[in-house]
């Protein structure tokens, strides 16, 4: 995606603080400006993001701006994340902000935006296996989700007035893949994933969702499909297969709620996670020490996974979403907003151990304990800054999770936005059996998750790879 440097309307909410800034938009070429200016309804295109223009959240755009460094990215656009009904309409909450997604939508129109990104984040017994992010929907309140939540943001984005706006809609981060990895009998089960599972309302309230918002003509629905840290196993054993049980739930989605493959345009990886686009130093199935690194017992951090990055992770795993089911075009999405893994820490190149495990911990730039840490990961810096396919089948890096935004608290924290307490974003928890019993390499004296984080904010653009200028 071209980068083009120019003075960028935020709007109201934003304008004082970016007033000292020079402040560009993430843009190419606007190919739908007069259509989006008339609200004259596009045709849908393969990819979205080419020769769009971005949305920048105004909101986050000021947070970003009123940090020391800040106004260097405060242009770059964000997910937008209605992660409560209220936040449809706007509740001036710490989250979300005073914009609901009408007063986004408008202020993306008056931004001359091509492309706006919404993240759709309220499925009832949300994140089963994580307590930060706990919505407000119980597990059995599928019904309110489709009344309240997913009907309503069908009306407003089935708006004219947004007929010339590509929306791509994120939906439900988090969700689905736990129904492999995190039920029984499994070791890693939750009895919150088995009650998800049981009920079947993350099947429901994802296919749902994407059949009422795909039906729309000018929209674009990428599910959240994970990570390589996550998904990244196929295996014979079913006890052990992430990567092709994955894929094959995400296909029994088709037919569910009258959802088809077309309502799908793609799936996106790495959402509000920190796994590396690749390793430079080393591949996965490189020999150290007489044998492969994804074939050796004691690598831990590789643990048999298949891949040791998002981009060889997203491209397999397109494949085998096209295998059951999915439309032979679809893309992928990568979240690269804290995945650059920069700074002084950053191997200069591979190890000359002949020790593997040794190899790989002096190799790798992801400096996680365990690529199942998923709090606040003390060391992150942003990542590639978003771009259109910068690989074959890669749609775009895109920038979903809001830099300085938290995944959560790292003590209890009183609210009323349903969010719970969860040990993997205490700096002193040593783990469970989901992250191997390892530290959680959280950092200290966090907020509730998508409350700001200055301190946050500041270390990931200290350790931005690329650097940011």
């Amino acid at each position: 995606m071209t980068l083009s440097r120019r003075k960028q309307r935020l709007g109201a909410l934003a304008a004082a603080a970016l007033a000292a800034a020079t402040v560009s938009t993430v843009a190419l070429t606007s190919a739908g400006a007069q259509e989006q200016d008339a609200g004259i309804a596009q045709a849908k295109v393969d990819n979205p993001y080419e020769g769009a223009q971005v949305y920048v959240n105004p909101q986050w755009a000021a947070n970003a701006a009123a940090e020391p460094g800040g106004d260097a990215i405060a242009d770059e656009p964000t997910g937008v994340w209605l992660d409560r009904i209220s936040a449809i309409e706007g509740n001036d909450s710490p989250t979300t902000g005073t914009m609901g997604l009408k007063d986004h939508l408008d202020e993306a129109v008056s931004q001359g935006a091509d492309v706006i990104q919404v993240v759709i984040y309220n499925l009832p017994g949300r994140d089963c296996a994580a307590l930060a992010s706990n919505g407000e929907l119980k597990a059995d309140e599928i019904d309110r989700y489709k009344n309240e939540y997913i009907d309503p943001i069908v009306a407003i984005q089935s708006d004219p007035a947004y007929a010339g706006l590509r929306i791509v809609n994120v939906i439900e981060i988090d969700s689905l893949p736990n129904l492999v990895t995190n039920v029984s009998p499994r070791e890693t089960a939750t009895a919150n994933c088995d009650t998800m599972k049981a009920n079947g309302n993350y099947v429901d309230g994802v296919s749902y969702a994407a059949a009422e918002l795909g039906a729309l003509p000018n929209t674009y629905n990428y599910l959240d499909a994970g990570h390589h840290g996550w998904i990244g196993w196929a295996d014979t054993n079913p006890l052990y297969d992430n990567f092709n049980a994955s894929a094959a739930l995400f296909g029994s989605l088709i037919g569910e709620n009258g959802m088809t493959a077309d309502h799908v345009h793609g799936f996106i990886t790495n959402t509000a996670n920190y796994s590396a686009l690749e390793e430079p130093h080393w591949e996965v199935d490189q020999v150290v020490g007489g044998q492969a690194l994804n074939q050796n017992p004691n690598v831990k951090w590789v643990d048999w996974n298949d891949f040791n990055g998002e981009i060889d992770f997203s491209t397999a795993f397109r494949d085998e979403l096209v295998a059951n089911g999915y439309n032979s075009d679809i893309g992928m999405l990568i979240d690269t907003s804290r995945n650059g893994w920069g700074g002084p820490d950053r191997p200069a190149g591979p190890s000359a151990s002949t020790d593997p495990a040794t190899f790989v911990d002096e190799s790798r730039i992801d400096r996680r304990f365990q690529k199942g840490n998923w709090c606040n990961q003390a060391g992150a810096g942003l990542g590639e800054r978003p771009q259109v396919a910068p690989e074959p089948g890669i749609d775009a890096y895109v920038w979903i999770k809001p830099p300085g935004e938290s995944d959560g608290a790292s003590e209890p924290i009183d609210n009323d936005e349903g969010k719970g307490f969860d040990e993997m974003c205490d700096p002193a928890y040593e783990g469970n059996i989901r992250n191997g019993f390892n530290m959680s390499g959280a950092r200290g004296e966090m907020p509730l998750s998508g409350h700001w984080s200055s301190e946050q904010f500041a270390e990931l653009l200290a350790n931005a790879y690329p650097p940011v200028n």
